[in-house]
C-alpha cells in the first residue's frame, strides 16, 4: 500500500512537471464555462443564468487536482448595452490550493451575420499552501518552505462572435496581469527565505457548430485549444443532442490530447441542465488512476417578454 502511494505520488509529479508553467483548470464541460476562459461571451445569450461544476481529477491519486467553478451571468441589455457576469473557481492540487474570482463585463457589437463580445474580466487570485513535509531523518529541512498565502490582482479579456448560424467563435487570454506573489517564510520567526509564484498568461481559441437534423437529433461539435506558449493541449468535443417536447438530452464523446478520453450524458428540462461526464485516463498516470468524475448544474432565467402597447389617446390618434 506504501509502496503504491509513493508510486501515485511519483507519477503525479511528473505529470505536473510536465506541464510546465501552465495553471488554469482542466474541465470537460468547457461548453457549459465559457464565461470564465472568455470574458467577451458573458451575457450574449439571453437569461439569467448560474452554472456550478465539480471535477474529480484522477480519482484515487494521492494528491489529483479537484475543481469547483461557479458562475453567474446576465444580459442585462433591457437596461443597458451588454452581459454582466460574475466567475469564481477553486483549484486544489496537492498541497496547493488556488481562489480565483472576476468580475466580468461584455459590450456586444451587432452586425448583419452576428454579435461580438468584447469582454473583459477583473478581479483576484489567491494562492496558498500548507505542506506537511515527512524528511527522511528526524532534522527539518529549513530549505523547505512552511506556508505560503498570498493574493493579487487577476484580469482576462477575450473576444466571443456568435453567429447567426448555429456557430461561435472565440479568441481569449487568461491572467494578463501575470502578477507575481511572493512571500518571505520563517522558522522560529527567523526569516529564512522567500516563496513565490508567478501566475502565467493562458491563451484560449473556442469554436463550435450545431448542425441542422440528422436523423432525430442534431450534431453539436466543439474544439477548445489552449497554450500558455510553454504547452499545448486541445479538447475536441461532438454530442448528438436529441428534443423531445421540451425535454433535451445528449450524449458525446471529448477527446483531450495526451490526457483523457470521456464520454458525456446530460439533458435540460424546465431551464435545468445537468451534465455528467467520466474521463478515462490515457496519460502515464492511466495504471494507477480510476479515471475522472465531473458534474455539471446549469439554471437560466428568462424575464418575461415586454410588449410595447401604442397610445389610445385622442390627440394622438
Amino acid at each position: 500500500m506504501i509502496k503504491k502511494r509513493y508510486l501515485s505520488t511519483l507519477l503525479l509529479l511528473s505529470v505536473l512537471i510536465s506541464t510546465h508553467a501552465q495553471q488554469d483548470k482542466l474541465i470537460t464541460h468547457f461548453i457549459y464555462d465559457k464565461m470564465s476562459l472568455n470574458p467577451g461571451e458573458t451575457g450574449i445569450d439571453e437569461g439569467i443564468c448560474g452554472t456550478t461544476i465539480y471535477r474529480n481529477q484522477w480519482d484515487k491519486v494521492s494528491g489529483a487536482p479537484n475543481s469547483a467553478i461557479l458562475n453567474l451571468e446576465a444580459n442585462i441589455n433591457r437596461f443597458f448595452p451588454g452581459g454582466v457576469g460574475v466567475s469564481f473557481y477553486h483549484d486544489a492540487i496537492g498541497f496547493v490550493r488556488q481562489n480565483n474570482l472576476l468580475l466580468n463585463y461584455a459590450y456586444p457589437v451587432y452586425t448583419d451575420y452576428g454579435t461580438l463580445g468584447i469582454g473583459i474580466g477583473v478581479g483576484m487570485i489567491n494562492i496558498g499552501m500548507q505542506p506537511t513535509w515527512v524528511p527522511p531523518t528526524t532534522v527539518i529541512d529549513k530549505s523547505l518552505p512552511i506556508g505560503f498565502s498570498k493574493s493579487g490582482l487577476d484580469m482576462n479579456f477575450g473576444l466571443y462572435w456568435k453567429g447567426n448560424s448555429n456557430y461561435y467563435a472565440g479568441l481569449s487570454s487568461t491572467h494578463l496581469s501575470a502578477t507575481r506573489l511572493t512571500q518571505t517564510f520563517q522558522v522560529a520567526n527567523t526569516p529564512i527565505g522567500i516563496s513565490s509564484y508567478q501566475s502565467a498568461r493562458h491563451y484560449y481559441a473556442m469554436g463550435g457548430y450545431t448542425t441542422g437534423p440528422i436523423g432525430p437529433g442534431k450534431i453539436d461539435a466543439n474544439v477548445l485549444l489552449r497554450t500558455d506558449l510553454v504547452k499545448f493541449s486541445s479538447d475536441i468535443n461532438i454530442r448528438y443532442i436529441l428534443s423531445n417536447n421540451q425535454l433535451k438530452y445528449y450524449g458525446g464523446l471529448t477527446f483531450r490530447t495526451s490526457d483523457a478520453l470521456a464520454v458525456m450524458l446530460g439533458g435540460t428540462m424546465n431551464n435545468w441542465t445537468v451534465g455528467y461526464s467520466y474521463d478515462y485516463t490515457v496519460s502515464k498516470l492511466s495504471s494507477i488512476s480510476q479515471g475522472t468524475h465531473e458534474v455539471m448544474v446549469k439554471y437560466c432565467y428568462y424575464l418575461p417578454v415586454v410588449i410595447k402597447t401604442p397610445s389610445k389617446h385622442p390627440r394622438w390618434l
